[in-house]
């Protein structure tokens, strides 16, 4: 009975000791995978997460949304058919990147991927006047459609794989999202200044 008790104890003990064995070389692989990325990865990682703002335990798209903010900002006083051009660049750029960072971590369209969040404000502010409302507008209007995914989106983001359906579910947001304001703006003074002519 004794060299039973001690024999099952034995077993136990061996097989824990490989569990936490191969736990441990799991841990070790994981570090040293993380420590072996290249400095392209680590700018990838970068801009995908929209410089970390994807990182947020608390809506995470909200946050990285606000990065577009200043782009736009910035594109505009450049004129509306620069802001397109860098727009539609950006879009390309923002696949590529998401792209790469899928591959790279293995998964779909990650929560922390926030590029085509930035490219989608991008949309939903183009050919609007530099008014706080319409930065607020664009900011409401775009995360709306992003979160609800009506049926355009939706499809999109459920029927095109990789880094470019990533991005492009956002972009369908976005355009949703100018369209309504652009309805606003030739229709009402809402967004602080009105279109005539239409």
């Amino acid at each position: 009975m004794l060299r039973g008790g001690r024999g099952l104890r034995m077993v136990v003990i061996f097989h824990v000791r490989r569990l936490t064995d191969g736990m441990r070389r799991g841990s070790l692989r994981d570090v040293k995978q993380k420590h072996n990325k290249n400095w392209l990865d680590l700018v990838i990682e970068l801009m995908a997460t929209g410089i970390y703002l994807g990182r947020s335990p608390f809506a995470p798209g909200t946050f990285g949304t606000l990065l577009g903010i200043p782009l736009a900002y910035g594109f505009f006083f450049l004129g509306p058919y620069f802001y397109m051009l860098a727009t539609l660049l950006l879009v390309f750029f923002a696949v590529w990147v998401a792209e790469r960072y899928e591959k790279t971590n293995h998964r779909h369209d990650p929560g922390e991927v926030v590029i085509d969040e930035v490219v989608g404000y991008l949309i939903s502010f183009l050919w609007l006047p530099m008014t706080w409302q319409s930065f607020v507008g664009a900011f409401l209007f775009f995360r709306l459609f992003d979160i609800w995914k009506p049926v355009p989106v939706r499809t999109v983001d459920q029927k095109i794989p990789g880094g470019f359906g990533t991005v492009m579910d956002d972009v369908a947001a976005g355009l949703l999202a100018n369209f309504c304001l652009q309805i606003i703006y030739t229709q009402t003074s809402w967004l602080g200044a009105q279109l005539h002519g239409f």
